[in-house]
């Protein structure tokens, strides 16, 4: 995709990128989470959800969305501290991205994640750790060919009473 720039979110962006989130959802996640759940997903809500992160965020969140050279938001990618439980350790965590399902395949989704790697790196995190779906195929090489590699963990995960377990992934940053 020629022309993609990456930039950090604003609230403008929130509509578009809940879009994104939810068609997002829906065309990766078909036949791994219960269609019912799918189907009741909101882009409203989620929308709403977006503009109170954005807005009540401490600033160790960094939002970025990739927009074409038509300026149209194709992509979106969240990373921050990583979490386990409650505490915050000195890895970061990669907790989202996603591109619209007509932009799959384009270019998007490595710019977002090379742009959010970099901006781990940069932070001084050593690792940058991320989870997805065990049955998510798709997602697991595209995270394999950018050099994450599972690491053993792995995190029960349920959907509308349906296990849909997570495995987690890893990649050490340069210092």
């Amino acid at each position: 995709m020629s022309g993609l720039r990456i930039r950090e979110m604003t609230l403008a962006d929130c509509d578009r990128v809940a879009e994104i989130r939810v068609g997002g959802w829906r065309s990766a996640y078909r036949g791994l989470i219960p269609q019912s759940y799918l189907d009741g997903l909101s882009v409203e809500e989620d929308a709403e959800l977006r503009r109170t992160r954005l807005t009540q965020g401490d600033g160790s969140v960094v939002n970025l969305v990739a927009e074409d050279d038509g300026g149209e938001l194709v992509g979106w990618a969240c990373h921050g501290p990583y979490r386990k439980g409650e505490v915050l350790t000195p890895d970061a965590e990669l907790y989202a991205i996603y591109v619209h399902p007509r932009h799959v395949g384009q270019g998007a989704g490595r710019a977002l994640l090379a742009r959010s790697v970099a901006g781990c790196s940069a932070a001084g995190h050593g690792r940058v750790l991320l989870w997805v779906l065990k049955g998510n195929d798709r997602a697991r090489r595209f995270y394999e060919r950018a050099g994450f590699r599972a690491d053993g963990a792995e995190e029960p995960f349920e959907v509308d009473g349906v296990a849909v377990p997570e495995v987690r992934y890893a990649r050490t940053l340069p210092r």
